[in-house]
């Protein structure tokens, strides 16, 4: 593992851990050049995602892209951090096993919302607004008329 503040190739794992629930291990490490320490995580990733856009372009699936997705839809609310990671976990569990190695964009945003509106009913509109782009006051009026109520 390269050290991200000098790049030297040489780090140390100083201590390991478990995190979400076993879906993780928690290294901290320690360079051996500059002495920096710095944590890593390590999930298991049961096969090659590829999301298919809205406009048909293909990317890779990104955990970390869902995770600030959903981290900014909560941003202010007092939701338990471990529990959205668990949330987060169940996703990309689900993604993965579906035996599909391709995935629409719209159904990684369906299954977010589906969370969302679990975990906190705010961050679920703050999440709609952007994935069903919302123009205008009324739009969030009238998802809230038909889908919270």
């Amino acid at each position: 593992m390269d050290c991200p503040f000098c790049r030297h190739q040489d780090t140390q794992v100083k201590d390991s851990r478990p995190c979400e629930d076993g879906a993780a291990i928690r290294r901290r490490r320690q360079c051996a050049s500059c002495a920096a320490r710095f944590t890593t995580f390590e999930r298991v990733q049961l096969r090659e995602l590829i999301v298919i856009k809205r406009n048909n372009k293909r990317s890779r699936f990104d955990r970390d892209k869902l995770e600030r997705s959903m981290n900014i839809a909560l941003r202010k609310r007092n939701v338990d951090p471990d529990m959205v990671q668990q949330r987060i976990n169940r996703i990309v569990r689900g993604l993965e096993s579906q035996g599909e190695g391709e995935i629409q964009s719209e159904q990684i945003g369906q299954l977010v919302m589906d969370e969302l509106a679990q975990i906190d009913q705010v961050a679920y509109v703050r999440y709609a607004s952007v994935y069903r782009n919302f123009r205008e006051a009324k739009d969030f009026g009238n998802f809230v008329k038909d889908e919270i109520d």
